[in-house]
Formats: structure tokens, sequence, C-alpha cells
């Protein structure tokens, strides 16, 4: 027996010519629903107006980005780029805004298949009978408060000679119609929309707020949970966090850190799939992305058992400490690096304390050692919003050299790590991990804790545990 070509190629039926027909015909007329303009449709004009002020004169290329592929013929849930989403408020696949150098904006879009051809019911990806409906074009017109059109026009519309800057990486697509300007014009562009995301509007906060809600409440989802997670793993965790956040937001922000006993050590342990055991502490790193698209940030340490030993506690508590230090740090007008340094030097004085830096801890903290950082390593704090590491495109001097303003979302969260191979230190501390991270809005007098809803001290831990989980 020879076998010659074993592919299968596509799982399409065919259609025959009496079905095309068929399918054509006896559809109800719903072409247009009546729907409200969204909440953020005037924040979002505001915001498009900044960035035509920032490049008069020149057309403006946002895209949202399309599917990704996950495997074969199976895409991950679309998520739009976050600086469309800010700058439109839409979250569908393959949009793109475009902002003419008069200040005429267009949003162009794949609108609801019709029934006057065969997509609807043949196209896998974008048939409404596949994927569900879209929006026709009037329908995102008056939800979004933007002139729309058809995304095939866009080619076209770019087409007419103009200085042009694109947001590139999102949409292979959309840079191939435009060439690249030398001179760096595009990677300015990706810069200020990120800086002009960094303090947000009364809007974004409000979604902040709500995103650090429903956190608070999966965090104690997780505490109810922890009984049966020590018959079971890491895994159930992170599932009763995931099920509040689809139950009440859009998804997870990111990957949830569900890291018990050794993994803790681990900074960015995604894996999920270990045991919790009693005397364990469990590390959660986790944050829902509300239906806007805004996600929360928050680091809590929790013993499994619902008591610190007298260990845990006392390196819990210098976690905390440092937190604290980097707390007294912020405010409007102070350095963006300050609160890291501040809570750097808590933690180094108190790793000499532990007897475990190899040298004094001035010497230590000196910018030509650091020695400390083979126990803390990571930055203390990053910008929070549309994305985890929000606003990462900004400029140093507008970011990481820059100084914090009111408005502006951040996370504090400085932390200890120490791995379980590591012989330069007692055998009590390998395997232990320790951060705990805070959401703070910059005010115009100081700052406000968005997370403190969640206990800090580890005597409050223990009484919220037994409480929550009582």
């Amino acid at each position: 027996m020879t076998r010659t070509d074993l592919r299968t190629g596509s799982h399409d039926l065919p259609v025959s010519p009496a079905l095309e027909e068929f399918m054509l015909t006896g559809w109800a007329d719903t072409e247009h629903r009546d729907l409200p303009v969204d909440e953020v449709a005037d924040w979002a004009a505001a915001r498009r107006a900044r960035l035509h002020r920032m490049f008069p004169g020149e057309r403006l290329v946002v895209p949202a980005g399309s599917y990704q592929r996950r495997a074969n013929d199976q895409n991950h849930r679309f998520r739009p780029h976050s600086a469309y989403v800010w700058l439109t408020g839409d979250q569908s696949s393959d949009g793109v805004l475009v902002v003419e150098p008069d200040g005429e904006v267009t949003l162009f879009l794949r609108p609801r298949s019709g029934r006057a051809d065969g997509e609807f019911f043949r196209d896998r990806v974008y048939g409404e009978l596949w994927a569900g409906r879209r929006p026709t074009l009037g329908e995102s017109s008056r939800r979004l408060g933007l002139p729309t059109r058809h995304v095939a026009e866009l080619a076209e519309a770019v087409a007419v000679a103009a200085p042009t800057r694109v947001l590139r990486g999102v949409d292979g697509h959309v840079d191939s119609l435009v060439p690249g300007r030398a001179g760096g014009a595009d990677a300015e562009f990706a810069s200020v929309l990120a800086e002009l995301r960094l303090v947000k509007d009364a809007w974004e906060i409000a979604q902040l707020e709500e995103a650090v809600a429903i956190t608070t409440r999966g965090f104690e989802d997780v505490v109810r949970a922890l009984p049966t997670a020590m018959r079971t793993s890491e895994r159930h965790l992170e599932g009763v966090f995931w099920q509040r956040a689809r139950l009440e937001g859009n998804d997870v922000g990111y990957h949830s850190i569900v890291a018990a006993g050794a993994h803790a050590a681990t900074l960015h342990w995604t894996d999920n799939d270990g045991p919790v055991r009693d005397g364990d502490l469990l590390l959660l790193d986790a944050g829902v992305e509300t239906r806007s698209l805004y996600t929360a940030d928050i680091t809590r340490v929790l013993p499994a058992s619902g008591r610190f030993s007298p260990l845990q506690r006392d390196l819990y508590e210098l976690c905390r400490r440092a937190n604290d230090a980097a707390l007294d740090c912020l405010g409007p007008g102070a350095e963006f690096r300050a609160f890291h340094r501040a809570a750097m030097t808590v933690l180094a004085y108190g790793l000499a304390d532990l007897g475990v830096l190899p040298c004094p801890p001035e010497q230590a903290l000196a910018e030509e050692s650091g020695l400390y950082r083979r126990w803390t390593l990571c930055g203390s704090g990053h910008m929070l919003g549309l994305d985890v590491h929000d606003c990462a495109a900004a400029r140093a001097d507008a970011y990481l050299d820059g100084r914090l303003a009111a408005g502006q979302v951040l996370t504090v969260e400085p932390g200890l790590y120490f791995q379980p191979d590591d012989e330069l230190i007692p055998a009590e501390l390998r395997g232990l991990g320790f951060r705990i991270e805070e959401d703070i809005l910059v005010t115009d007098d100081g700052y406000r804790v968005l997370s403190d809803g969640l206990p800090r001290r580890a005597d409050d831990v223990e009484a919220w545990m037994h409480r929550i989980g009582s």
C-alpha cells in the first residue's frame, strides 16, 4: 500500500450551490440595533485631541491588532493593543484608528458579516455563525462617537500623501501599508502614546478602583479554597481566582503567580502545579482585568495553615517595613526611583542583621556593589493601567528617571527571595519568598493605597484569614 498524501487540510465541509442559495435566504432583519453611547466616548475624544496636538499636520495610525495563533488553527482570545483601546474605547479585532493631519478622525473596522454573501456562515474566524455578531459600522459609530469606515478601505485612505506615523509591531498588514520614516518618527510616536497614558483621568482611576475591588474578592476566594488546595495543588487556587476574574471582569490581567513553598522564591512562577502543604507560605500575585481592560496587580504572602511561624513572621515584617519605607517616599514631584532606594535600604540592613551579607550594608548598597540584590533581584514597582506594566514604551526621562505626578497609578512591591539551593545562607532561610505589593494612586497631596482592602501586617493577615476562612 502506497501512502502518498495524508494531509487533511481544512475541516470545512463542502458547500453545494443549493446549500449556498438556501443559507442566503430567510433571515430576519437585525441589521441595526440602538446601542447607547459608551461612557468612555467623551474621555477617548479628549485623549485623541491631546494626541493630535502633539503631532499637528501629521497622519497618525493606531491599529488594534489581530488574532494571535495559539496552536494549529486555534487563536488566543483577542485582546486589542492598549493604546488603541485608550484612544477609541473599542475592543474589536482588526480595527485601525486614523487621525488625519487636520485632526479629522476615522475608525476603520471589520463590521458585521452581512447576509448578502457567504462570509457569515463560511468564515470560521469572522463569520457570525462561527464567532458571534460584530457591530455594524453604524452601531459602532453611535456607540463610540466616531466616524467609521470598512477596514477594506484603509489602504486607499493611507495612500493619500501625508507625513504619517504608525504604531508599528501591532499589525503586520497595517505596517506594510505605510513605509517607515527615517529618523525614528514611529519610535517617537510609540513613546508619546505611552507617555500620554502615564497620568490617568478620572474615568481610568474608577476602572482601576473596580479592578482592585474585584481582585480583593478574588484573594478572599483563595483563602476560602486553601483547605481544598492542600489536598490538590496550586492549580486549584489559580482556577478559583480565575473564576472570579471571569465572573466580574474580562480575565486575569496577567498570568497569576500562585507560588507555595519554595516556588515563592521564583519571581515569575506561573506553572502553578506544585503542592500546597501545611506550614508553607503561599505567595499570591494576581490581578483582575476589568471589562474595560484595566488591571489590578496585588501580591500577598499567606500562611497556608493560617499562622506564620516565628521566622516567617520576622521575614514577612521585614518585607512589610521595606514597603512602608517605599510608601513614605511617594507623592507628586518625588523621584520615581526614590521609593525603590528606600525599600532596598531597609532590606539590605535586614539582610545584614540576618548575617547573610558578605559586607557591611552601606557597601552592599553602593552602586558599584549591589551585592544585596542576590536576595532582592527585582525592581520595586511599575506603572499600572491598561497594561500590568503600563506605559513601558515611555522614555526614561518621563518615567524611570522622571518624577511622580498626581493621577499616576503604580505598584510598590519590594521582595526577598531565598533560593532553595543557596549555600551562602542558613538552611532555615532556603526556599522562602516574600513580596507585598500595593496598588497606589498618587494624589495632589501624597498618595492613596487602592489595595487597602487587603491586610498588610502579619497579625492582620492572620486575623483576616481566620475571619474569611471560618
